[in-house]
Parts: structure tokens; C-alpha cells; sequence
């Protein structure tokens, strides 16, 4: 979900005011304590609150729920942990917080409460182990329990694939059926074939992709093409060396194909795109194809106008060098600063329950849990289950140091200035980034 500045508003349903700051209360028993869970208010968190009802019910322990919108989730719960605070007993916190947050004494490691209450990460997918959960990554030190998957999608038009005069048209212009693509080539295709054709006496464009330069957006969306070119954050066999990994020439051409589909294939205005406005574009009817993250799949099925039989999804498709997407989502961790850590890890015990996880799944949430995902009817559970499971099955993520929010914010600046305004080409975006990023870990004292 990776989301660490969301710029977006809240979309498919979540409604801040149902559960919002200081709102949200579950009933406790008598003279039984409550404890505050913090996350961002949308879908998803409306199911936990109806998901912690039983929490309440077995344990006694009332619940509290701190939901804010993802424009302001950052910055409020950040704020929170970097001033002490003890509002939230309980985090919902982005993978990229992971770092600094352990570092800085900010969550309770869990090392020994789940080796004490029995909790396995073997039990859960080893991309949510290491993206929600690790610092240092691929150690086995844990700051949080793997609580919400989620990973970049695509949705697309299904009613607008059957249709018989696109069928026919589509095979004459590039002498094959059209369907689902497999490879990136084959979404551009798909993506420049419907930019500016006549739907239903209405002209559509070809896909919505994140473009947005403020917080987060254009990093989680170019990473799914750099990824599939090659592009690797630095040296698997030295840390930090990042010449020739995130420079090298396949990631220029990941780059540049990332370009093209934005000047090729966007709908008019298209230059700060990110969820919101990605939901908003297919929702509407302007696209065929939508770069989204899954959390939001349940809402757009549900859409009595573009859902059901009309929509589609698929994988993040397969480039020259592979095929890999972008990680989203959150662990779970107790706030170090918190007065209820006692309660808060009787919330975590209780969560990582199997039967937890399995309607956790069924009322919305995305489980990290292997009991869940897989079960032999996972992937028919719901029409994106096949597809979420593969997704997770090749997750990156971006970096999750200490010094993540001054990555992101390098990486976010090179590459809208060459993906959008049109500035230098990208072979400079990437040098330039390597530059960035070397005067930041220096300033950190890494050796690379």
C-alpha cells in the first residue's frame, strides 16, 4: 500500500467521518480496558472494525479505532511516533516505516512474544515477512506481524474486450485476439488501441497510470516497469552499490517505456495521477486498463456502473527481464510508547489467529497468513484471489532504511521530471538518482 506520503483522497467507499479521529468505539465489558488501533480510514479499515468486534467480545478489551485519510496518514502518525506520543497502542504502519521505526526505539520487537505465544513467520508469505515485518531485512527480527498484503494491479474493461467491433478491429491492427496482456508490450498495445476510440458514442482513452509527483505516486507506479527491465536497487553482493543496478541500460529502457505509455496512452490531464485519480478514471468510464493497488479491488467489483461482469483484472505483466510488481500494504506493531502494551499484544496474538485471518480475508482484508492464501479454494474466492496470490508471489519493494522519505523524495523528483515535464533523458534521470541516493547513504554513514 506501500504508503508512506499518500497523495490521494479517499476513495471506493471509505468514509472518514464513520470511523474518524477520536470516533469509533466498540462496546467493552464492564470496567475492561480499551486500547487504540491507528491506520488509515478506508475500505479495508471499516472490515477491521467490524473484524475487532470479536476481539472485544472473547477479550474483554475495547477497541478504539485513530482512521486517517491517506493525504494526512503520514504526517499525522509520524508526528505521533517521532513526538512519543501514546495515542496509538497499536499501528497499522507503511513498510517503509519499518526501518526507522526500529531503529529509533519506536515499536516493541515481537521476537520474543511470538516465540512465546507460538507465533511462526514461516507461517506467513515470506514477501510480507520481509516487507511488513523485518529490520534489518532478511534478518530474523521482527517489529510487526504481516496484517494487511496488498501490491500493484490492473483492472481493465472487460464488457469493452468482448465487444465485437473492438475484437475485430483489434485483430486487424495487430493480427492477434485481444485479451489479457502477458507482457508489457503487449499492454501498450491494448492501452494505445483504445486511446481516443468512440465507446458507446463516447471517446475513451487507454489507461490511467500513477504520475504523481507529490508523495509516493510515480515511484509505485514506474517501479512495476523498472522492475520487469532489470532495475534492482543496488548490488545483491554489496549493499549500497548501486552503479550499474539502478543506472544500468535495461532499467533506462524500463524507464523509457514508462514515457511512452504515458505520452502514448493517458487520458487528457493525467500529468499527477495516483489512486484517487486512477478509481476516479475508470469509474467514469475514460479508460480500459488501471494501475491500482488490489486493496481497492472489492470496492470497484462492487460498482454498479463499471463492476461486476464488467470489469477484469490481471497481473502486473512481464517485461524483457521478468516479471515482478510493486509491494503495498502494512504490518501490525505495538507502539513502544504505548500504556497498554500488555492489551495491544493480546490484540496481535488474537489476529494472527487462523480462523481471524480467514474472515479477515472474507470481510475485506487482504491476509498475509499461508493458512489463507493457500487454501486450494483461494483463488476462486473472490474474482481477483488468482491474481492477488500470483502478485504476492513476486512483490518488490522500495527502500525501507531510515532514510526512506529522502529516497522517495529523490526518486519522485528525477522521474516526473523526465516521465512528465519532459526534462533530459533517461539515462540522466537514473544517473542523477544514483547521485542522490549515494549523497544520502553517505550522509548516513553507509559505506558502498
Amino acid at each position: 500500500m506501500k504508503r508512506t506520503l499518500k497523495a490521494l483522497v479517499v476513495a471506493c467507499g471509505a468514509v472518514v467521518s464513520a470511523f474518524g479521529v477520536g470516533a469509533g468505539t466498540t462496546p467493552a465489558q464492564a470496567q475492561g480496558k480499551t486500547i487504540t488501533l491507528c491506520w488509515a480510514a478506508w475500505d479495508p479499515a471499516n472490515a477491521l472494525v467490524e473484524l475487532s468486534k470479536d476481539f472485544t467480545a472473547k477479550s474483554g478489551i475495547g477497541m478504539k479505532f485513530e482512521f486517517v485519510p491517506w493525504t494526512n496518514y503520514a504526517d499525522r502518525f509520524l508526528n505521533e511516533l517521532n513526538s512519543h506520543g501514546s495515542l496509538c497502542d497499536l499501528i497499522i504502519g507503511d513498510s517503509q516505516w519499518i526501518g526507522g521505526a526500529a531503529e529509533n526505539g519506536q515499536y516493541v520487537k515481537l521476537n520474543d512474544f511470538f516465540k512465546k505465544e507460538g507465533i511462526s513467520m514461516d507461517d506467513y508469505m515470506p514477501a510480507t515477512v520481509v516487507g511488513y515485518s523485518e529490520w534489518p531485512k532478511n534478518t530474523p527480527n521482527y517489529w510487526a506481524l504481516p496484517a494487511m498484503g496488498d501490491a500493484v494491479g490492473w483492472t481493465y474493461r472487460k464488457d469493452w474486450f468482448a465487444r465485437p467491433d473492438v475484437q475485430t478491429d483489434f485483430k486487424a491492427k495487430y493480427g492477434r485476439d485481444i485479451g489479457v496482456p502477458k507482457t508489457l508490450a503487449e499492454l501498450r498495445d491494448i492501452a494505445q488501441f483504445f486511446q481516443g476510440r468512440e465507446i458507446d458514442g463516447k471517446k475513451v482513452y487507454g489507461a490511467s497510470i500513477y504520475t504523481e509527483r507529490g508523495s509516493e505516486g510515480i515511484t509505485m507506479g514506474v517501479s512495476n516497469y523498472l522492475y520487469d527491465y532489470g532495475f534492482k536497487y543496488d548490488d545483491p553482493k554489496k549493499p549500497y552499490s548501486m552503479d550499474g543496478f539502478v543506472n544500468s541500460a535495461s532499467a533506462v529502457k524500463g524507464l523509457e517505456a514508462y514515457k511512452d505509455l504515458y505520452k502514448c496512452c493517458t487520458p487528457p490531464g493525467a500529468s499527477n495521477s495516483y489512486m484517487s485519480e486512477g478509481l476516479d478514471a475508470f469509474k467514469s468510464g475514460q479508460v480500459a486498463l488501471q494501475m491500482n493497488f488490489f486493496a481497492f479491488f472489492p470496492g470497484l467489483y462492487k460498482d454498479p456502473n463499471v463492476g461486476g461482469d464488467k470489469i477484469g483484472f490481471f497481473v502486473n505483466p512481464a517485461g524483457p527481464a521478468g516479471q515482478a510488481t510493486q509491494l503495498g500494504g502494512q504490518g501490525i506493531s505495538v507502539v513502544s510508547y504505548s500504556k497498554n502494551q500488555a492489551e495491544a499484544l493480546q490484540y496481535i496474538k488474537w489476529f494472527s489467529g487462523g480462523d481471524v485471518q480467514k474472515k479477515w480475508w472474507a470481510l475485506g482484508g487482504y491476509s498475509c497468513a499461508k493458512s489463507v492464501l493457500n487454501d486450494p479454494s483461494f483463488p476462486n474466492s473472490a474474482p481477483f484471489a488468482k491474481e492477488f496470490l500470483q502478485s504476492m508471489g513476486m512483490v518488490v519493494d522500495f527502500w525501507a532504511e531510515p532514510s526512506y522519505a529522502q529516497l522517495l523524495q529523490a526518486e519522485q523528483k528525477r522521474v516526473h521530471d523526465y516521465v512528465v515535464a519532459d526534462k533530459g533523458t533517461a539515462q540522466e534521470a537514473l544517473d542523477g538518482l544514483v547521485k542522490d541516493w549515494k549523497a544520502i547513504f553517505k550522509e548516513e554513514g553507509k559505506k558502498f
